[in-house]
């Protein structure tokens, strides 16, 4: 079992104005079915509210608190801004406490933390937290340790690869953040019993073939049998590669080279 330095954390507790309540589902739909399963139990969370956005244009920002947020693998910075405003962002690695950032629709210092249009940022960086949709907020490269490379520039367009190896169009007004997202060794971290997955929530899995032919496509057989089939989910969606995305998926159009 490998934890968490928390080297880096410079509190134990979060900003209360920017918290909510985080309700727990169970994995359960409106009706009360189980529509996602291994899920239940868990921590008790409240959610941090995040500035994907990153529109607080031209003011500078000061990092009062880096902090654990426990919806998402990064860490989050906590930033004042001189006119009594705080938010949190994601914090890039290599942000510390007393550090400035800035967002702004022009040309900004590439410093880490920093936010501007892809128009703005130049060939070869690395950013994240990037926008898909121009003010919709950043939906690429947010978890702990990812970045997105910005190839190139061309018709209102920029062409950026992914941390899944895919490349893809993005139009040029989107924002994006320079840096990449902080927490890196989070990657090499081991669970290392079962216990500790129960405090994230994450209830037990059981394989297809051990249960009976009510339960799952795979069960029944006599003795130790395995299967008989192609491995499949509950509802019989073949699983082991088989594609469940659109044949025309309308953002096909703007994906250059699919992930590797």
């Amino acid at each position: 079992m490998s934890v968490s330095t928390f080297e880096e954390l410079t509190t134990d507790s979060p900003e209360k104005s920017l918290t909510e309540a985080l309700r727990k589902t169970g994995g359960r739909n409106n009706h009360g079915r189980i529509t996602m399963r291994h899920r239940g139990g868990g921590h008790r969370r409240r959610y941090r509210i995040i500035d994907f956005k990153r529109n607080k244009y031209d003011i500078a920002g000061t990092v009062r608190t880096i902090e654990y947020d426990p919806n998402r693998s990064c860490r989050i910075a906590l930033i004042f801004y001189p006119d009594g405003d705080k938010r949190y962002i994601l914090a890039p690695d290599g942000l510390k406490v007393g550090d400035e950032i800035i967002a702004s629709r022009s040309r900004t210092p590439l410093r880490a933390g920093n936010a501007m249009p892809l128009s703005e940022v130049p060939a070869g960086l690395m950013v994240h937290n990037v926008e898909m949709k121009p003010g919709k907020g950043g939906q690429l490269a947010r978890s702990a340790g990812a970045a997105a490379r910005l190839m190139a520039k061309e018709g209102g367009m920029v062409t950026l690869k992914l941390p899944s190896g895919e490349v893809r169009l993005i139009p040029e007004a989107c924002m994006a953040t320079v840096g990449e997202v902080g927490n890196k060794s989070h990657e090499n971290i081991k669970i290392g019993k079962a216990g500790r997955s129960r405090w994230m929530g994450r209830r037990p899995k059981v394989r297809g073939v051990a249960m009976n032919p009510v339960d799952h496509p795979m069960g029944g057989g006599e003795g130790r049998s395995s299967g008989g089939r192609q491995p499949v989910s509950p509802n019989g969606i073949p699983s082991k590669g088989f594609k469940t995305r659109k044949k025309k998926h309308p953002s096909d159009r703007y994906i250059i080279k699919r992930r590797s």
